[in-house]
């Protein structure tokens, strides 16, 4: 029961759809700092604010409202705005359709950006969540995952579902490097400890932890350590949360979807 709890706490996280993904964050082209784009995400839709330069090279003011695709993609109508002098009293705003855009994803750090405004060329870019500041991630918390596991070589590993809770511990190296213990006290799973470690990379309001390793402790479990994968690994208003990816010494193919509050 042990072990087939902790193999399919991770595959959950494989089967999450484009759509379980949020991308608000300010995207940029590292090629060409100076220029980029501020995305809010509610749900399925986006509103794009786009900082970019006119014919004349002063900045120019564009808006965009996109909507998801069965493909995973966001696309709508781009809008030209203008307004009253910010030092005079209100007196409204003007707003007209003057194009479309799309926006999409590569993966959840990276995208296609594209867009037309009438009169001028179509713009096809390559953007990436731009990094302002590190997190604070280190600290104590208390959480819970879900997930399941599929390819074991005994098919009695195979599980679709499951939850655990957990008490976990983050440490982090600067903002580079950090390591996660999973300590689980349902039930189900008490007496398994987790660890993972490895490398980060920061893109905006996400890291992303590779070439980690994975280990875990407990009954009946190898605790031979594999290579693990933590995406959209980062802070939230009350705690922490990620997706996790690992496969177990016996080959089973694991994912896991965690969150946990931060304990005072």
């Amino acid at each position: 029961m042990l072990k087939r709890l902790v193999v399919s706490v991770l595959l959950f996280l494989a089967s999450v759809n484009a759509g379980a993904f949020e991308y608000t964050d300010v995207y940029f082209d590292r090629a060409e700092p100076g220029w980029g784009v501020f995305l809010v995400q509610s749900d399925t839709t986006q509103f794009l604010a786009f900082f970019i330069y006119g014919p004349d090279g002063k900045p120019t003011w564009y808006t965009a409202e996109l909507k998801q695709d069965a493909a995973g993609n966001y696309n709508g109508p781009v809008y030209a705005i203008t307004g009253t002098y910010f030092a005079n009293p209100w007196q409204g705003y003007n707003i007209a359709a003057v194009g479309t855009a799309s926006f999409e994803p590569a993966d959840s750090y990276r995208a296609t950006l594209r867009y037309s405004i009438t009169g001028h060329a179509p713009v096809v870019k390559p953007v990436e969540r731009q990094t302002l500041t590190p997190y604070p991630l280190a600290g104590s918390y208390s959480g819970s995952m879900s997930g399941t596991v599929s390819a074991c070589a005994d098919p009695t590993g195979n599980n679709a579902h499951f939850r655990g809770r957990y008490n976990l511990t983050v440490t982090k190296t600067g903002d580079a490097a950090s390591a996660l213990t999973f300590t689980f006290v349902d039930t189900d799973n008490s007496g398994i400890v987790c660890t993972v470690t490895g490398p980060l990379t920061h893109l905006g309001r996400l890291y992303k932890l590779t070439s980690g390793q994975f280990s875990c402790t407990g009954q009946g479990l190898n605790p031979a350590p594999t290579p693990a994968t933590i995406d959209s690994y980062h802070p939230t208003g009350q705690g922490i949360e990620g997706r996790l990816t690992t496969t177990t010494p016996d080959g089973c193919n694991l994912s896991l979807r965690f969150a946990a509050v931060l304990n005072n």
